[in-house]
Parts: C-alpha cells; structure tokens; sequence
C-alpha cells in the first residue's frame, strides 16, 4: 500500500506489514489502517518508531517500546478486552506507548496508561486502559533516555 505522509513523504507499506485497529485508536477511532515506520536515515535505529495512519497523512504517533523506558512495565488488562484481537498468547503481543515530543525535550513523556497492544500473528491491535493505578499518562522519559546516556559513557 503506498501512502502519503507528513513527515515521511510517500512511502510503500507492504500489505503483510499493515496495522489494523477495529475500534481505531483512543481519540482518531476513525482511523483503521496504520504501520509502523522507523527512521532509516539514522546509522543506529532509535528506540523511537512512528505509527503512521495509512489513511490520513498527518497522524502519525511516535511510539516506543515501554520496556525500554520501565524495566517492571506490566499493564492489567482484561482478557475480555483482547477478544477485539483474536485473544492472542502473551509470546504474540507487541506493547507500545504514545509519546509527546514538545521542542522542550525534557517535557519528553511517555503514556503509560494507555498501551498500544498489537497481536503480531494476525496484525489487529487496539488502545487500551491499562488497570494499574500507578501509571502515568505523563510518564517523563526525558530523565530516563539521560539516566541510560550516562550508562553508556
């Protein structure tokens, strides 16, 4: 499938690379078609991927891998909620977060509360309400990515 999109230009998405989501994301529930694209301009692959809507050009969410940020990251999720999926084994998921990028990079922040969860046999995914009471919508990443910088060093 080629795209149009905002940051990307056009791009051509494989159909077998496609993202569905039934119900649509949290806020865009119109939107059904989406993929994942990553910056392949850069020498090492940023933790960093966007989910760009196939249908409309300017949504596109940077999204990242919540383990990445929060070691112990486990959302309580109703089974009954996966059935939308096709109920898939836990080795079958793929967990994202939304993330905000404001131009003050330390505001840099994660939602924890609202994983992304994608079955990766079948490519259906869905937004959900994670249950835990401890996540936050804001969740800083900024200190995280300095924390992990540092290590590095």
């Amino acid at each position: 499938m080629v795209a149009e999109t905002k940051f990307f230009g056009t791009v051509d998405i494989e159909d077998d690379k496609l993202i569905e989501f039934p119900a649509g994301i949290i806020g865009f529930e119109n939107l059904k078609k989406f993929a994942l694209i990553y910056d392949t301009n850069k020498e090492e692959r940023s933790s960093i991927s966007w989910l760009q809507s196939m249908e409309e050009p300017l949504m596109a969410l940077p999204v990242i891998n919540p383990l990445d940020i929060k070691a112990e990251y486990t959302p309580i999720i109703e089974d009954e909620l996966t059935k939308q999926i096709g109920n898939p084994a836990d080795a079958d998921i793929m967990i994202l977060v939304t993330m905000s990028i404001p131009s003050d990079l330390t505001q840099m922040t994660a939602n924890l509360k609202a994983p992304i969860i994608i079955n990766t046999v079948n490519r259906k995914a869905m937004q959900v309400i994670a249950e835990n009471e401890d996540y936050e919508i804001k969740y800083n990443v900024y200190k995280v990515f300095e924390e992990l910088k540092a290590k590095e060093n």
